[in-house]
């Protein structure tokens, strides 16, 4: 439990150092002109994995921070579900 706290505070704290560049994903479509035809979600929460009230580094340290607790969150859920016995 320890280390994966670790992990998270490091990556919240570094993830405001990260490229600004496009990923991998993205730069290939680029690379081969199919970027314009791709379309946001409209059900985006979290765009760009900022927060759209801040416009400050502190939105990406807080869009992470929500990011790891909705994913730790479901990783708990889904342990219970599994160690449920059965009936």
């Amino acid at each position: 439990m320890a280390a994966g706290a670790l992990a998270v505070l490091l990556t919240l704290l570094l993830s405001p150092l990260a490229s600004t560049q496009p990923d991998g994903l993205e730069r290939v479509a680029a690379d081969l002109g199919f970027l314009a035809a791709g379309v946001d979600a409209p059900y985006e929460l979290l765009p760009d994995y900022t927060l759209p009230l801040l416009a400050t580094p502190l939105s990406t340290l807080l869009a992470g921070a929500i990011g790891a607790i909705v994913v730790a969150a479901l990783v708990l859920f889904s342990l219970r579900l599994l160690r449920r016995p059965a009936a």
